[in-house]
C-alpha cells in the first residue's frame, strides 16, 4: 500500500496544479491515494529545507512529491516536483492535466485564504483548551519526583481538565530536571499536555495558575545561624513573589511545603507579594496531621485512615502543636459498634493517660524526625491533598490543618501565618471557627 504526499505553498500554482491532478488521479482511480501538506509562503523553504534533510533528497521547488510506503517505514521515494508529477501520470495512468496558467493562479489565491482560514479556526479551537499551568520550584527535589504522578493522573483536578506542569531549579540541576521530564513524557499521561524544565529565574511563573514552593535549606545551626537561614530564605522568596505579582495569573494560587520554614515561606510571599490574593497563599500541614494519625493508628491497631480531626496548630515545620481534643476514630473495634463513619472521640478510646502527656509530646520530636527525614512521597501526597480539596472540596465533616494568614481567629494575632483547623468548599476554605477550644489549647497557642 502507498500514498502520495503532496506538499507546497498555499499561494503556488504549480502545486495547485499538481494537487488538482491528484484529486483527479484519486476519485478515478480505487487505489491511488493522496496525502496534502499546505505550507504557509513564509514557512515554506525552511520546511522544505528540514525535510529534504531528513531523508537526504536533493529538491528546491514547489511543490515537492514523494510516495509513502505505508507498511515499510523508513522514508519516501522521492517523485520530484510538477513535471516529474505530469510525466509520473502520463507514463502509469495515461492521464494529463490541461490546466491553463490563469485558472492555475486562481486556485493559488484560493488555496491560500482556504489555508490562512484552516489556520485561524486552528487557533480559536487550539484556544479554547487551556491546560492548568503548574509550577514547581526546586523541582530536582524528591517531593517533586513523586508529587508530578499524582498531579497528572487526574485525581486531584479532575479527569477532565488538563495540565502543563513547569520545573524550576538553578542550572546546576539541569540534567536532573531534564531527566525528571522524560520519565514522565514516558510515562503517557493522558491529560498531561506537556512537561518542562526552566532555568531562568526571569522566565519563572508565565500565566501560572498554581505555584508549588519546595525550597528548602539544609538547616545546620553548626554550620550558620539561623538568622542566616531565615535570610536565605526571605532572598529567594523575594524573586519568587515579584515574578509571580509581575507573569502569574491573577487568582494564582501558591502553595509552601518543604521541610524546612513552611509558614515563613508563605509568609515572605506574601510580604513582598501584596497583589497575590493572601488567601490564595497557603503553607501545607498535611503531612505533619497524617503522621500524627499514624502514629494514633499504631498505638490503637487500627487503620490510619479511620482517625479525623488531628488538628496541627502554630508554626508547621517549627514550634507546633498536635491537639487531639477534637479527634475522632471511624472503623474503631471495640464494644460500641455502628456504621463504617459513625465516629468517637479518641481520647475516650485511650485510656491510658499518661501516654497522652506524656509520651505524644516526647512524640513530637520523633514525629519531627520522622517528617524531615521522609524520601518525599509524604510531603508530595500532602500538597496533593490539599489542592484536590482546595478544587472539590475537602469531606465536610472533616476538619485540615492550614497554614493561613491569621484574621485574628482563636484569639491569634492578626497578620501572621499560623496553622489551624479550616474547610475547603467551592474554590475556598474558611477557618472552623465555631469548634471549642480548651483551656489547655489556649495556653498552648499563647
Amino acid at each position: 500500500a502507498a500514498v502520495a504526499m503532496f506538499t507546497g505553498k498555499a499561494n503556488c500554482p504549480y502545486y495547485a496544479k499538481a494537487e488538482l491532478l491528484a484529486d483527479y488521479l484519486q476519485t478515478n482511480l480505487p487505489n491511488f491515494r493522496v496525502h496534502k501538506i499546505t505550507q504557509h509562503p513564509d514557512k515554506w523553504e525552511q520546511w522544505l529545507h528540514d525535510i529534504c534533510e531528513r531523508n537526504g533528497w536533493e529538491h528546491r521547488q514547489c511543490p515537492i512529491i514523494w510516495r509513502e510506503l505505508l507498511d515499510r517505514g523508513g522514508k519516501g521515494q522521492l517523485l520530484g516536483g510538477l513535471n516529474d508529477f505530469l510525466k509520473y501520470a502520463q507514463q502509469y495512468y495515461g492521464i494529463t492535466s490541461v490546466m491553463l496558467s490563469e485558472e492555475m493562479l486562481n486556485i493559488a489565491e484560493e488555496n491560500l485564504q482556504a489555508y490562512l482560514e484552516i489556520v485561524k479556526e486552528d487557533e480559536e479551537i487550539k484556544s479554547l483548551i487551556k491546560p492548568m499551568q503548574i509550577w514547581i520550584t526546586s523541582a530536582s527535589v524528591p517531593i517533586s519526583y513523586h508529587l508530578i504522578p499524582l498531579l497528572a493522573n487526574g485525581e486531584v483536578f479532575g479527569m477532565t481538565t488538563e495540565i502543563s506542569i513547569h520545573l524550576l531549579d538553578t542550572d546546576q540541576f539541569e540534567e536532573i530536571l531534564r531527566g525528571i521530564v522524560m520519565e514522565a513524557e514516558d510515562m503517557a499521561f493522558p491529560l498531561l499536555r506537556s512537561i518542562s524544565e526552566h532555568t531562568k529565574i526571569d522566565q519563572a511563573f508565565i500565566d501560572a495558575d498554581i505555584v508549588i514552593v519546595l525550597d528548602d535549606v539544609l538547616l545546620n545551626l553548626e554550620v550558620q545561624s539561623r538568622e542566616n537561614y531565615i535570610r536565605e530564605v526571605s532572598e529567594i522568596c523575594q524573586v519568587y513573589a515579584s515574578l509571580i505579582e509581575k507573569n502569574a495569573k491573577s487568582e494564582v494560587k501558591v502553595i509552601a511545603s518543604g521541610k524546612t520554614f513552611a509558614n515563613l515561606k508563605a509568609t515572605m510571599l506574601r510580604t513582598y507579594g501584596p497583589s497575590i490574593r493572601p488567601e490564595n497563599i497557603i503553607a501545607v500541614a498535611t503531612s505533619w496531621e497524617s503522621a500524627a494519625k499514624a502514629m494514633l493508628a499504631r498505638k490503637l491497631h487500627m487503620n490510619t485512615a479511620g482517625v479525623k480531626d488531628v488538628i496541627v496548630w502554630g508554626n508547621i515545620s517549627g514550634s507546633n502543636y498536635i491537639d487531639l481534643s477534637h479527634a475522632k476514630l471511624c472503623g474503631y473495634d471495640c464494644a460500641i459498634w455502628g456504621p463504617p463513619t459513625f465516629p468517637r472521640p479518641l481520647l475516650n478510646m485511650i485510656y491510658d493517660s499518661e501516654w497522652i502527656c506524656s509520651e505524644l509530646q516526647s512524640a513530637q520530636s520523633a514525629l519531627s524526625s520522622r517528617v524531615s527525614r521522609c524520601a518525599g512521597m509524604l510531603p508530595a501526597h500532602a500538597v496533593a491533598t490539599v489542592l484536590r480539596y482546595w478544587y472539590h472540596g475537602s469531606p465536610s465533616e472533616e476538619i485540615i490543618s492550614v497554614g493561613i494568614l491569621s484574621e485574628g481567629q482563636f484569639c491569634i494575632p492578626e497578620g501572621i501565618i499560623f496553622s489551624m483547623p479550616v474547610r475547603f468548599q467551592n474554590g475556598n476554605w474558611t477557618v472552623v471557627t465555631e469548634l471549642e477550644i480548651n483551656e489547655t489549647t489556649l495556653k498552648v497557642l499563647e
